[in-house]
């Protein structure tokens, strides 16, 4: 772990940092996160007859949406060329609720990890907005970074324990 915050200068300002000197790299993010909801939400979902529509495919949709417009909503995250965006989101009758993924490429100077992230929080968004009518309780939960790949840093996946 660094002990130098690089977003702040030697004088304590805000500042994008400088990625130009960096190599060019093939970088993969992978985060998570879920939705957990009432036993009887999730069988709408599972249905196909929730109002709103298919639930799954317009939070995944809005998932890769996301990924482009990361850089919009995060104020120091460089806009980078995502190559390659899959969000899988996936029924779980033991949480109750859904299981989002998302597998976030890119060819550049910096990772992709803001953008994976991005995109699980507004797939679960999307969900909340579509179910909120039936299920006020719903909670969104465990959005975290699971594995990266490529830079300087290598290899990152998070431990189980």
């Amino acid at each position: 772990m660094t002990d130098k915050l690089t977003h702040f200068d030697d004088q304590g300002r805000v500042n994008m940092v400088d990625i130009s000197d960096k190599k060019i790299t093939q970088r993969l993010a992978i985060a998570g996160g879920s939705v957990r909801m009432q036993p009887e939400t999730l069988a709408l979902v599972k249905s196909g007859t929730a109002k709103k529509g298919d639930v799954i495919t317009v939070a995944e949709l809005a998932g890769v949406m996301a990924t482009k417009y990361t850089a919009n909503l995060i104020p120091l995250c460089h806009p980078l060329p995502v190559t390659g965006a899959k969000i899988e989101i996936v029924p779980d009758d033991k949480l109750p609720g859904l299981t989002v993924t998302a597998r976030v490429k890119t060819t550049g100077q910096t990772g992709i990890e803001m953008e994976a992230l991005t995109a699980v929080s507004v797939a679960c968004l999307t969900i909340y907005d579509m179910l909120k009518a039936v299920d006020k309780s719903m909670q969104i939960t465990g959005i975290e970074l699971l594995e990266k790949h490529g830079g300087k840093s290598g290899v990152y996946r998070k431990s189980d324990g």
